[in-house]
């Protein structure tokens, strides 16, 4: 078994009492709006902090000023801060909606890290605003040491937003409980197009209250509109502890623009005044890298850099970030016997082949943000990820599909796990080239978990090309079933440093685990 203690620690939790016992002075009421400029005197940070990417050297640091401010960022191997060094960061203002990060390099592999944010104001650096605290585990260099995180998406979707009658969003407390490693979020991490009103009517007759904003009153067209998207579920006191303690490693999909969304496409929706979505996906790109911690990599625009990355844990695990939404051609009925764009693209693709056989972990988890065999369609004849439920040999984006996993079974990598979530259910399946329609790939494991806090639905079918066998599924019986009426899934991976064997936990809110499975280090296949 690993010698690495994991649980909430007493350290951990006492560290907290900073950012925790702050969070009640920090908690922003129920139906507040976004903060900025509203503060006289010293700069604060009332939208807490967050840690991102970290792995065993390094990490980034996020906060949230309420007016211009610089950054300082101290770290230390004790909550004391006896012994402290200093991270000096940006200046934030209005041309990044008073955001910013510090990257963190040289940090101790394997260890706990308390740090603590400080915004002073840039013309005075002696009028400074209470530190917010937080702290991470840095990954271990050491196999022995194991490893453990969690993983969901699908965040204040169709219309249910942060409940106050239900506490807002319980769910990140019963995970940040459980002191994972890190989080990976999968992606409709807001709901750029989905409207929060102040209340729904349950079919039994319940009424669901929400916190509203103005910019969640309507879809997100403007920066400031996209960037009031992404603040909103900030308002949730549970999230901000939950990042306050939990390192996480976040992708996009569609909703952070519009459902359903690929590059060059023109709408036909009339509550949008802006058609070009090209334009609404710079925007949501630019507000994206401004609220979560993230690398810019490539920049592709004002603010914005390319999601699909590596995030590498020591020697037991890479975490492959895919990006299905940036570089996919047109949704459409998926037949088209060559397709060289796909769902990656062919750069993706490239890079994705390049690093996985680079790769010397153990395990190989790729975050996907959109399911392999499960059918998802767009409208009446389109299709909106991979899938396009015609059960024989691959077309359209199945074919760039096919080009990976025939990749990794003749470059003999060892060790590949799908992770996703998307389809607001549970499931766990199997592909084989036994019951494939194409053959030329080794066995692999894909698990679903979602939503986080959003609508459930009904489980879709499964298309045969790859073989997929659905060994577990959960779902509701009918469409957008509020998260009042049924749980919130999110799963959880844990390693074993001494055997390397890796187990899935499907979980449920409430301590459920719905699904265990455990997997076997060094094969090709499982």
């Amino acid at each position: 078994m690993s010698h690495r203690t994991h649980g909430p620690s007493h350290d951990r939790r006492t560290l907290l009492r900073g950012s925790l016992a702050a969070s009640a002075a920090l908690a922003l009421p129920f139906g507040a709006a976004a903060p900025a400029q509203a503060l006289p005197g010293r700069p604060h940070a009332v939208w807490g902090v967050q840690t991102g990417d970290v792995t065993s050297s390094s990490g980034l640091v996020w906060v949230r000023s309420d007016r211009p401010a610089r950054m300082t960022v101290e770290t230390s191997a004790t909550e004391s801060f006896r012994r402290s060094h200093r991270w000096h960061g940006p200046l934030l203002g209005p041309g990044t909606d008073f955001t910013g990060t510090t990257p963190l390099r040289g940090l101790p592999a394997g260890e706990q890290v308390h740090y603590r944010v400080t915004l002073s104001d840039p013309d005075d650096p002696r009028r400074s605003g209470e530190p917010v605290y937080g702290t991470f585990r840095t990954a271990s260099a050491r196999r022995r040491d194991g490893a453990r995180f969690l993983w969901s998406g699908d965040i204040a979707g169709q219309g249910w937003g942060i409940n106050p009658d239900l506490g807002g969003y319980r769910v990140y407390e019963e995970m940040r409980r459980l002191d994972p490693d890190f989080f990976l979020c999968s992606g409709d991490t807001v709901y750029a197009d989905g409207v929060i009103n102040p209340s729904v009517t349950l079919p039994d007759g319940r009424v669901w209250r929400n916190v509203t904003t103005p910019e969640k009153s309507r879809v997100a067209q403007t920066l400031a509109e996209f960037r009031g998207n992404f603040r909103y579920n900030l308002l949730d006191t549970h999230l901000r502890r939950f990042n306050a303690q939990v390192p996480s490693i976040v992708q996009w999909d569609d909703h952070e623009v519009r459902n359903n969304w690929y590059p060059g496409q023109i709408l036909d929706d009339v509550r949008y005044t802006e058609k070009n979505v090209d334009v609404l996906a710079a925007r949501s790109m630019r507000a994206f890298s401004e609220y979560f911690p993230i690398p810019t990599l490539s920049p592709r625009g004002q603010g914005g850099g390319r999601i699909h990355r590596v995030v590498r844990q020591g020697p037991l695990l890479d975490v492959f970030v895919l990006d299905m939404r940036t570089y996919r051609n047109a949704n459409s009925p998926g037949r088209q016997p060559v397709d060289a764009t796909g769902i990656l693209g062919a750069e993706q693709l490239a890079w994705l082949k390049r690093e996985l056989s680079r790769s010397r972990a153990v395990w190989k988890v790729i975050a996907s943000d959109m399911p392999l065999g499960i059918v998802v369609p767009d409208g009446a004849a389109d299709f909106e990820a991979v899938a396009q439920g015609d059960p024989g040999a691959p077309l359209g984006r199945e074919l760039q599909i096919a080009e990976l996993l025939r990749f990794i079974k003749h470059a003999r990598i060892t060790g590949t796990l799908w992770l996703t979530a998307d389809v607001h259910y549970t499931s766990a399946q199997h592909y084989d080239p036994s019951r494939a329609a194409f053959k030329d790939f080794a066995p692999f494991w894909e698990f679903v978990s979602g939503p986080l806090a959003a609508g459930g639905f009904p489980a879709t079918g499964l298309d045969a090309t790859f073989g997929p066998d659905q060994v577990f599924v959960k779902a509701p019986t009918r469409a957008n079933v509020s998260p009042m009426e049924s749980p919130q899934h999110f799963g959880e991976v844990e390693i074993d440093g001494g055997s390397g064997e890796l187990t899935v936990r499907l979980r449920a809110e409430g301590d459920a685990v719905l699904f265990s499975r455990t997997l076997q280090p060094g094969r090709v296949g499982q």
